[in-house]
């Protein structure tokens, strides 16, 4: 490359044109803008600089070296979008700042090949003062932060974890893993704040492994969201409340196995006491005895907003039993309850209690069982009779003065 060549990457400017005749060359920076008054947005002239210069893979890696800072970080931006894995690798090597954000990502599909050549950069970054080690002499300065991180199927994510910094992860997401490899990664994690566990198949479980995540889970002590789901507990539920600590507010376990022993423990635990948000749904817990839920939401009545028991097996008479204590959730925002035996008097009945709630603004309710033909089966809705269902509904809390309430059926 030529010293003029050189020389744009200096001070890059832009030409601004009108009827043909050049006005000024203004100066490239991050502050700079540039009006596309036909499609009326507006982009930085860096990353219509940065765009221009991914035309030319050679010449823009050959130029890495003299291009200005400013330009790194929307060069590095398009050709991430555009899939650009040679010019990623290369800027890996020759980052000029201390933190190279990436932002929001996922390991699936074609990100995963776009996060290889990145972590296949840095793998290579050369030491200072040396010019014959790689990584090894590096790996204490290497820092791969990542504070969201959603793995779906263990197995091909495994070299791209092992450059993680495990220890900054806030938000962590597993699905379809075993329990040994849920052990692994938790062990090494100190600041999380949200764990969700879906598919970890019960083949995997055993007393040993069971304790090893009983122990992770109870060194968690920033932990405010679990969920898990499709992860068997049946009976062993009081073992899992005794490590978690008791500011966790959030509490999804829908196809859990749950016992009426399980919502017994949980009625009488201490975080039932901190509950904002509580999914129990697929757990068929209400066919014999309604008593440890009713005690459970007179538990968390001061404190539960997000209420979900879709498909519980709750019956006329389960429901009728709890509506008082429904009743007394003063801070409820959202209840769901879809999917359960449900009639359309005792629905009616719910509606005219709460009513009271002010905060509560989502319903989301069964179609009531004369609807269907057979309701065990969901066969034959008949759209009439709900048509009709949801015009009583709407007659109902337009009298009550509630049209913010919002009542809908899940009916599919």
């Amino acid at each position: 490359m030529s010293q003029h060549d050189k020389g744009i990457y200096d001070k890059p400017t832009a030409n601004i044109i009108v009827n043909g005749e050049k006005l000024k060359d203004f100066p490239l920076n991050s502050g700079t803008r540039f009006l596309k008054m036909d499609q009326k947005t507006t982009v930085t002239l860096l990353e219509l600089a940065a765009k221009s210069l991914l035309n030319n893979e050679p010449a823009t890696i050959h130029a890495l070296d003299e291009i200005p800072r400013d330009l790194f970080v929307p060069l590095f931006n398009a050709a991430f979008l555009g899939g650009h894995k040679t010019i990623l690798k290369a800027m890996v090597k020759v980052w000029p700042f201390r933190c190279l954000h990436i932002g929001s990502l996922t390991t699936r599909e074609s990100y995963y090949d776009i996060l290889e050549a990145v972590i296949d950069g840095l793998q290579i970054l050369p030491a200072q003062n040396s010019s014959s080690c790689k990584i090894q002499q590096n790996v204490g300065s290497l820092h791969v932060c990542c504070r969201d991180l959603q793995i779906d199927r263990m197995s091909g994510h495994k070299s791209i974890l092992q450059f993680l910094d495990l220890g900054c992860i806030e938000n962590l997401e597993m699905d379809q893993a075993n329990l040994s490899e849920v052990v692994t990664l938790l062990a090494q994690m100190i600041h999380l704040n949200s764990l969700t566990l879906c598919n970890i198949p019960f083949k995997t479980y055993n007393r040993r492994k069971f304790r090893s995540f009983l122990l992770c889970l109870g060194r968690l002590d920033h932990l405010q969201e679990l969920s898990l789901s499709f992860f068997c507990l049946t009976d062993q539920l009081h073992k899992l409340l005794r490590v978690v600590p008791p500011q966790l507010d959030s509490l999804y376990l829908p196809h859990c196995q749950l016992s009426h022993r399980d919502v017994t423990v949980l009625s009488q635990s201490s975080q039932a006491t901190h509950l904002r948000v509580l999914s129990l749904s697929n757990n068929h817990i209400f066919s014999e005895v309604y008593e440890p839920f009713q005690a459970l939401l007179e538990k968390v009545s001061s404190t539960l907003q997000h209420l979900v028991i879709n498909n519980c097996m709750i019956t006329d008479s389960t429901l009728s039993a709890v509506i008082p204590a429904l009743s007394h959730c003063t801070q409820l925002h959202v209840l769901s309850f879809a999917f359960n035996p449900i009639t359309m008097p005792v629905l009616k009945s719910l509606l005219q209690h709460l009513t009271s709630l002010m905060k509560l603004k989502y319903v989301i309710y069964p179609v009531p069982v004369h609807c269907y033909e057979e309701w065990i089966f969901h066969d034959r809705l008949d759209r009439q009779k709900l048509a009709e269902v949801q015009a009583q509904l709407e007659a109902m809390l337009h009298g009550a003065q509630r049209n913010d309430m919002k009542w809908v059926s899940c009916s599919e």
